[in-house]
C-alpha cells in the first residue's frame, strides 16, 4: 500500500509525457539546448501533469475510503515543489536577461521587474507555509533549518539544471543515498519511508528526467524547482537536525561555489562527475 501512489504516478508520467512534449512541439513551445538543438519546452510541466494528478486523487479515494495515508499532514508539505514549479513557470515564460542572485539584485535595484526575485522570495513564502504544521519540526530553529534547506536546495538544483539528465541525475545519486542511510528517517519522522512520501513525484521526475537525458525535452525552470524542492523534502525527511545542518552546509557551499563560479566546470574537470555527466547522453552532432 505504501508504494502503490508512487507505482501510479509512474504509470501516469508514462502515458502523459509523450503526448505533453508533442503538444509543445506542435504549439510551438520550444527553445534551444546548449548545442543548438530546438527541443519541445518547458518538460517539467508533465512532472507537475503526473504528480498532480496523483496526488489529487490519491488524497481523495483516501478520504472517501476512510484510510489513514500518512501519519502527518504531508499534503501540506507538497504544496511546496508544486507552488514552486508554478513559480518556475513564470521565469520560464517571463525571465529576461538577468541570471543568479547578483544578476537578479542589480535588475531590481535599477527598478526592473525580475523574475528570479519573484522565485526566490514566493519559494520563501512557500517554504514557511508548507513546513508550518510539520509535527516533526519542534520549536524556531529547527523550523527555520529546515526552510532553509528547503530553499537552497531548490535553487541549487537550478543552477545544476545546465545539461541534458544532470539535475534528474543528481536526484537520482540523492535518492539512493538517502535510501542507503536514512531509509526509515528520523525518529520523529513516522511510519512511512520518506521515499513513499516523495514517490508521487519522484517517479515523474525520473520518466521525464530520461526524456530530458536523451534531449527531447528541456525541463525549463518549472521542472528544475520542482526536482530541487522534492530533493529538499526528501532531505528534511531522512535527517534530524545534525544531518540537516550538514546538508545544508553542503548545499550552501555548493550554491555560493555555483554563483561565483561554473558548477558545470567543476563536473568537467573532476573525472568522476565527468563520467557520471557523460552516462546516457547523446553524442554531440558532427
Amino acid at each position: 500500500m505504501h508504494a502503490l501512489p508512487t507505482l501510479v504516478a509512474l504509470v501516469a508520467a508514462l502515458l502523459l509525457t509523450p503526448p505533453i512534449l508533442r503538444h509543445l512541439q506542435a504549439e510551438g513551445f520550444t527553445r534551444e539546448n546548449y548545442r543548438g538543438v530546438r527541443l519541445p519546452f518547458p518538460g517539467g510541466i508533465a512532472i507537475v501533469a503526473a504528480g498532480v494528478l496523483v496526488v489529487g486523487l490519491w488524497t481523495g479515494f483516501v478520504l472517501i475510503a476512510k484510510l489513514d495515508p500518512f501519519d502527518w499532514d504531508v499534503q501540506t508539505e507538497l504544496t511546496y515543489p508544486l507552488g514552486v514549479a508554478l513559480l518556475g513557470l513564470v521565469d520560464d515564460l517571463l525571465a529576461g536577461e538577468s541570471r543568479g542572485w547578483r544578476g537578479h539584485g542589480r535588475a531590481l535595484l535599477a527598478g526592473e521587474f525580475s523574475t528570479g526575485a519573484l522565485k526566490a522570495v514566493g519559494s520563501l513564502a512557500l517554504a514557511l507555509f508548507a513546513l508550518q504544521v510539520t509535527a516533526y519540526v519542534e520549536g524556531v530553529g529547527e523550523y527555520l533549518l529546515a526552510v532553509a534547506l528547503l530553499v537552497l536546495t531548490t535553487n541549487l538544483f537550478n543552477l545544476l539544471d545546465l545539461r541534458p539528465g544532470r539535475a534528474a541525475k543528481a536526484f537520482l545519486l540523492l535518492g539512493a543515498l538517502l535510501s542507503l542511510i536514512a531509509w526509515h528517517g528520523h525518529t520523529d519522522f513516522g511510519s512511512y519511508a520518506p521515499l513513499w512520501v516523495v514517490g508521487p513525484l519522484a517517479a515523474p521526475i525520473l520518466v521525464v528526467g530520461f526524456y530530458d537525458l536523451k534531449e527531447r525535452t528541456m525541463l525549463g525552470d518549472v521542472g528544475a524547482n520542482l526536482i530541487g524542492a522534492v530533493a529538499g523534502l526528501w532531505l528534511i525527511y531522512a535527517f534530524d537536525t545534525t544531518g540537516q545542518l550538514i546538508a545544508l552546509a553542503v548545499v550552501l557551499a555548493l550554491t555560493v561555489y555555483g554563483e561565483f563560479r561554473s558548477l558545470s566546470r567543476l563536473i568537467e574537470r573532476t573525472p568522476l562527475l565527468r563520467q557520471i555527466d557523460s552516462i546516457g547522453r547523446n553524442e554531440p552532432h558532427a
